[in-house]
C-alpha cells in the first residue's frame, strides 16, 4: 500500500497520512481487522462506488469522490454492519477514516479532495 496525503482544492491538507489501496487484496481488505486509526490518518480505495462495514470493529466517516476528484456524497458516523453504503452512480473512490477523527463535516459535494503519493 502507498501512503500519501489528501490536499483540498484550495490547496490545504485534508489528511496528512493517507493509504492507498488500490490492488485487488488491498482493496479487499481496506480497513477489516484494524481497531482503528491514527488521528487524522484516512484510507483510499481505489475503484469503489459503494462500502459495507460488516465485521468493521469502529465506525466510518465516508467521503465518496468521483473519476475528477469531486466530493459526490459524504457520510459521518457510519456504525459497523451495514450492508451497504452507496456514493452514487458517479463515485469512482473513497476516503474511509475513523469517525470524528478528520472534519467531514467541512466537505461538501462537489469539493475537490486529491491524493498526492
Amino acid at each position: 500500500m502507498q501512503i500519501g496525503k489528501v490536499m483540498r482544492g484550495d490547496g490545504t491538507a485534508w489528511s496528512e497520512a493517507c493509504e492507498r489501496a488500490a490492488g485487488f487484496w488491498d482493496r479487499l481488505r481496506g480497513l477489516l481487522r484494524r481497531n482503528g486509526l491514527d488521528p487524522g490518518a484516512a484510507m483510499l480505495i481505489e475503484r469503489c462506488g459503494a462500502v459495507h462495514t460488516v465485521g468493521m470493529r469502529f465506525a466510518l466517516d465516508l467521503v465518496f469522490v468521483d473519476k475528477a476528484w469531486r466530493v459526490t456524497r459524504t457520510f459521518q458516523n457510519v456504525k459497523p454492519g451495514r450492508v451497504m453504503v452507496s456514493g452514487g452512480w458517479r463515485a469512482a473512490r473513497v476516503y474511509e477514516a475513523e469517525a470524528g477523527c478528520l472534519k467531514v463535516g467541512e466537505i461538501k459535494k462537489g469539493d475537490v479532495l486529491k491524493w498526492q503519493g
